[in-house]
Parts: C-alpha cells; structure tokens; sequence
C-alpha cells in the first residue's frame, strides 16, 4: 500500500462532485490543564493553516487554561472558547464541540491535541484527503507515520492496541486510536452521535468502528507524533482499561455475529440441499 491509505468501503456519504471546493473548517481542541502548552499550539496552528477556525473546549481547567484561552479569542476572531463545567473527559468534550460546529454549519471538523504531538504541519494534507474520503485518520502506523521521544514500552502498547483493535473489530485501520483526525460534517451525522457514550481513547476507536459499519470511506494519512513537552499526560490506567473493556465487548458482539450468520447460511444451505 501507499504511504496514504484507504479503508475498502461500499458507499460514500455524498458523491464527490457536489462537495464544494470552499469549505469551512474548524478545529477542535479539548484541554484541561494545558496552560503551558496551548499558547504554542494556537500559535503554530494560526500560522500553518490560517484559513481554519479554532474552538478550544476548556472543561474548566483550575490552572487558568480557560483564561488563556480567551486572551487569544479577544483578539482573534477566528478562535472560539467554549467553557464546560468540568472535567468529564475527552470525549465528552469532542461531543460538545461536534454540536456545537454542525449548529455553526461547518463543513469539516478536525480533532486536535492541545499538548503539540499533533503538529499542524500535518493538517494540509489530512484536508487535502478528505478531497475523496469522509473521514482522515492522521496515523503513526502506517508507512511514513512516526513516534518521537516514546519509550519502547509505550510504542509497544499503541502498536499492541492497535492490532488487537484490528483484529477484534475487523476494521483495516492501522490507527484506530489516533486522535489527529477530519470528519466531514454530513460523515458525523451519518454515523450518529447520539449514543455515543466511550470516554477517553476509546472514544476514537468508537467513532471509527461506526465509520466503518457505515460503509464511509476511512483514509489514514501518515504523520509524525511528536511527545509533549510541557504539562503532563492524561493517560492512566484507568483509561487503558475502559478501552480495553469497552473494544472485548464491541469485538465479542462483532465475532459473534459473524457466527450466526454463517450458522445461519449453512442452515439454509442445507434446507436447499435436503
């Protein structure tokens, strides 16, 4: 495969000719206590790619990241603050933000870290990859992705993750965990958001899976993740296992429906035979 790779789907969402070539897009990002970091990440991201706007969802951070925040929307016009009550996790956070851009009208809506490991240099071409797909996955594992300043051990569980994920859901995603992503608005409301409860990473592997079912076209672009430098990781244990949890079942059910069926075929085979 290419170094940009393509999930096989049967349908897409809308036919490419009636996407317009002028389309708004905003970026969300999620934070909570990340006031050293987001000053750079809006400033890195202003510059690359100036046509954007931005929506940073601030679960009320109490180290002042909400206030950071609303200096730099004071005096830019193309970045928004949205002040939650507290801290209810990524997911949540992404939810609040999707509404609240389709309400906006906005034609793409991308997923962005405020610690920089997503480097905006990257966001041209995840955009320039929605020109025939629904949504753009920007990955560390496919050819051309990279992982900077990871230890082995922690490389090695995304990898493990990954292909565990793979394997359970059936999805040829090679970073379905990969929170670097553009979802065209009509792919959101196709793929329904309204039960959408996972939190945390599993909360990216959760809207790729339903892409997938809804037969959208996937495309993961490579990009290199770089480790954050200031502040610290809202990864813990208890995040891992969620995902964990929440991917054994999604991938039982999947299995096991898969059984039935061929259970299913082979008993109508033989009524046919009989």
């Amino acid at each position: 495969m290419s170094a940009t790779e393509r999930v096989p789907v049967s349908r897409d969402v809308t036919s490419r000719e009636a996407r317009p070539t002028n389309e708004r897009v905003v970026v969300l990002i999620p934070t909570y206590n990340e006031r050293e970091a987001l000053p750079g990440t809006l400033d890195r991201l202003r510059a690359e790619v100036p046509t954007v706007d931005i929506v940073v969802l601030d679960d009320n951070s109490p180290d002042g990241t909400g206030a950071v925040a609303d200096a730099y929307a004071a005096r830019d016009p193309q970045i928004h603050v949205l002040h939650r009550e507290g801290k209810e996790g990524l997911g949540r956070a992404y939810l609040h933000g999707f509404a609240w851009a389709l309400a906006q009208g906005y034609d793409v809506l991308v997923e962005m870290d405020a610690d920089g490991s997503h480097q905006p240099t990257h966001l041209p071409d995840i955009l320039a990859a929605l020109s025939d797909a629904d949504v753009v996955i920007g990955s560390r594992w496919v050819r051309g992705g990279a992982v900077r300043n990871w230890p082995l051990h922690r490389k090695a569980l995304s990898v493990g993750g990954n292909l565990y994920t793979r394997v359970m859901l059936g999805m040829p995603v090679h970073d379905a965990t990969a929170g670097y992503r553009a979802y065209r608005a009509d792919a959101l409301v196709a793929i329904g958001l309204d039960d959408v409860a996972s939190e945390g990473y599993c909360f990216q592997v959760d809207l790729t899976r339903r892409a997938v079912r809804a037969g959208l076209t996937v495309r993961e672009v490579p990009i290199t993740f770089v480790e954050r430098e200031l502040g610290s990781s809202k990864m813990s244990p208890d995040v891992a296992r969620e995902s964990l949890r929440r991917i054994t079942r999604w991938g039982l059910g999947y299995r096991g429906g898969q059984v039935r069926d061929l259970v299913g075929r082979r008993g109508r085979w033989h009524d046919l035979a009989d």
